[in-house]
């Protein structure tokens, strides 16, 4: 009887134990949700992210049935110029084109780019799935294992007959300097484009194109295409990681036979990046495509012509600059015995590599040199020569 006394005893207090427990469960948890739903209420009215600089445009296209989304991002003195400026058209840049945006800022203040018009093209419509789009649009055959896939003609008529025209009518952009650029099926893209209408871009930067697509079809646009002319003046820039080992193959041998058909007026780049997987192709070989295809080509200038820019320059009142000829270059000393290497544009202008650097040389009536205007960054001087004795 006892036995039984402590059992029913030690039910009542299992029990009450377990209701406990159970009560606490729910508040802890409670409490829990309550706090994670304020934390997420809080940051829900945090303002977005956004780019300086950029901004978004709709336009439908009626040859592909779609609403495509234009992420765009104009030079800093867009408003106040009537020039026009060369533009590049990112692919997949739901993605990319923060990426591409950034590069750019980096790169144009390193000197290795000049002032761009970036057009990123994405979907647009009630929630589109780029994963699913771009499979059919960046595909140049129908492969039916891959769902809806064969629009690259459609959508390359897309770019030139509606975005091109849209973008040249409403922005400075040049009619004659276009870039376009892709990745993985952006990529295969980008060398469908290439190869069957090459005369739209003037220059194509790609990483890691997709080349296994249906038994490897690029290499018979290249071949046909290599039947019927004879040049190609482009400039093209390809690249792949290292631990692509499905894709390493193809790539290899595409840049094999491109290079046997040896066209004329055709400047090729191929590098494969170390360390790097197929989605981080896209930094480094974005950042050196662009580097690449944009490349500024030094003028020859006559010997004679250099050493007349010699001599000492007054940049402030206590500050006095040497330009001095070594090594067929002119050379600005500063005053820390710091050399910054000049690299003829014309006669009269030059450019510094790696850095933000610009010097144009000016004479008077007579042909005298009278000092040079040097713009780095953000600030332009005169920089007046100080006559010899």
């Amino acid at each position: 009887m006892s036995y039984e006394k402590n059992n029913i005893k030690l039910s009542v207090v299992t029990a009450l134990f377990s209701k406990i427990v159970i009560l606490l469960f729910f508040v802890f948890n409670f409490e829990k949700i309550s706090a994670q739903e304020n934390e997420s209420n809080q940051i829900a009215s945090y303002p977005n992210v956004e780019i300086p600089g950029t901004h978004v445009r709709e336009i439908y296209s009626s040859i592909v049935g779609q609403e495509f989304r234009l992420h765009i991002n104009l030079p800093r003195n867009f408003a106040d110029t009537t020039k026009t400026f060369p533009v590049v058209y990112l692919l997949d840049s739901q993605w990319d084109f923060p990426l591409v945006q950034a590069i750019y800022g980096e790169q144009y203040y390193d000197g290795f780019l000049p002032e761009l018009i970036i057009v990123g093209i994405t979907w647009g419509g009630e929630n589109p799935n780029p994963v699913i789009l771009r499979y059919r649009d960046f595909t140049p055959t129908d492969v039916t294992l891959t769902g809806a896939s064969g629009n690259a003609p459609k959508f390359l008529e897309f770019i030139k007959n509606e975005l091109i025209p849209f973008i040249e009518t409403n922005y400075k952009a040049s009619k004659s300097d276009r870039t376009l650029m892709g990745s993985s099926l952006g990529g295969l893209f980008t060398l469908y484009a290439l190869f069957n209408h090459s005369d739209l871009f003037n220059r194509y930067v790609l990483t890691s194109p997709a080349l296994n697509w249906d038994n490897a079809i690029t290499f018979t646009y290249e071949k046909n295409y290599a039947a019927k002319n004879g040049n190609l003046p482009v400039n093209l820039y390809m690249a792949v990681g290292k631990y692509e080992t499905v894709l390493m193959k193809g790539f290899e041998l595409l840049t094999s036979q491109i290079k046997k058909s040896n066209y004329k007026d055709f400047k090729m780049e191929t590098r494969i990046l170390e360390g790097i997987g197929h989605s981080g192709s896209k930094a480094e070989g974005y950042t050196r495509g662009l580097q690449y295809v944009f490349e500024r080509h030094e003028t020859k200038v006559d010997k004679a012509i250099l050493q007349k820019y010699t001599g000492k320059y007054q940049f402030s009142s206590e500050v006095i600059i040497n330009v001095t000829f070594e090594d067929g270059k002119l050379i600005v000393l500063t005053p820390g015995n710091a050399k910054i290497i000049l690299h003829a544009e014309t006669e009269k202008d030059f450019f510094a590599k790696g850095e933000f650097t610009y010097v144009h040389f000016k004479n008077d009536n007579e042909g005298n040199i009278i000092g040079f205007t040097m713009q780095r960054y953000e600030r332009e001087s005169f920089v007046k020569k100080i006559k010899e004795n």
